[in-house]
């Protein structure tokens, strides 16, 4: 498959100088600020609080905590095999719904398997070079993505997206923002519409801050907009990204996107999931299984700090929503197109 080379002036994740280097989403798009961390423990609370997000980069996240402590062990402590299970069981908890951070998790946990006593040199080296393949991987994964996906891009379409899947979600150009980077490159000439993405607006921070740097034309709306532009038949195409996919084809991403998801089939309107196979988990038959984290309340009554709800009142705000295989008209993958249940 012949490659279109994607160049952006930024990454989320990357290892140097023996230390995690970690863009702060959270300062976005007021502030690029970058957080270098040597503690696993400080990687976990990044990952809680946000500072990474995105399912492919939150694993890459985790890939890295487990060198940090192999390398770095709590002060007086030494870092044996048994400790560093028990520490990647403890990086495993920071988010439970992403499938990524379990995967990469899991590839380390094996290279940790066979190692015994005392970790050194080379077993610190052993796992920073897993880490690194995972990076190396999904750099790669996003670019075929692209690639994929910009097969079912027409010329001039209209795209709209839901939350942040590109750069700052991933090692790469991100999946569903990776098909629009690509297209873009390719000069199709697409417009894009970013919805906000509420409570914590990813889409407004995040997806139009990368998209803009990036030279793409992109238009922000709040999420209720979505509807009518569907309506007023201004979209040709949405494009998502996945957090897991289950083994029926139920995808679990960001809440909001099976809403979006209906109104498209609502308007005969072409929906896309972007990710991975990583993102694929066979072991899990339905949606139904899978832990749907819950967010604080405070981030809908105050977020960003400014109070727009009623003390007291009660607040449900998970953070993903499920979308069934019959809205998703196909899979883009780093293995190609798979066929959702959606006949446009």
């Amino acid at each position: 498959m012949a490659s279109t080379p994607v160049k952006l002036p930024f990454s989320a994740v990357a290892y140097d100088n023996a230390a995690l280097r970690l863009l702060d989403q959270t300062k976005l798009p007021v502030e690029l600020t970058y957080l270098t961390l040597t503690d696993y423990r400080e990687v976990i609370e990044a990952i809680q609080r946000l500072a990474v997000r995105g399912a492919p980069a939150i694993g890459i996240a985790g890939a890295y905590a487990v060198v940090l402590a192999a390398q770095y062990p709590p002060a007086g402590e030494s870092m044996s095999a048994v400790t560093l299970l028990r520490v990647i069981d403890e990086i495993e908890r920071a988010r439970p719904t992403a499938i990524n951070l379990a995967w990469a998790l899991n590839r380390q946990r094996e290279i940790v398997k066979g190692l015994a006593g005392a970790l050194d040199v080379s077993d610190v080296a052993l796992l920073r070079r897993e880490a690194d393949a995972i990076l190396r991987e999904d750099e790669e994964m996003c670019a075929r993505i692209g690639e994929y996906g910009a097969a079912l891009v027409p010329e001039g379409a209209t795209i709209l997206t839901h939350c942040n899947t590109g750069a700052l979600a991933t090692g790469g150009i991100g999946t569903a923002l990776g098909v629009i980077y690509t297209v873009h490159a390719q000069g199709k000439g697409v417009r894009v519409f970013a919805d906000e993405t509420r409570p914590l607006l990813q889409g407004a921070r995040l997806t139009a801050w990368e998209l803009q740097r990036a030279g793409v034309d992109v238009t922000l709306i709040v999420d209720s907009v979505a509807g009518m532009l569907l309506a007023q038949g201004k979209i040709s195409l949405a494009i998502v990204g996945a957090d897991r996919i289950t083994r029926n084809g139920d995808t679990v991403n960001k809440i909001g996107t099976y809403g979006l998801a209906t109104l498209c089939a609502a308007h005969n309107t072409p929906f896309y999931v972007a990710a991975p196979e990583s993102t694929f988990d066979h072991s899990m038959a339905t949606g139904a299984e899978c832990v749907i984290e819950e967010r604080s309340p405070l981030e809908v009554t105050e977020g960003f700090g400014k109070r727009t709800a009623p003390q007291g009142v009660k607040v449900y705000s998970p953070a993903f929503d499920i979308t069934p295989k019959r809205l998703i008209t196909a899979y883009i993958t780093d293995r190609g197109i798979l066929s959702g249940g959606r006949r446009s």
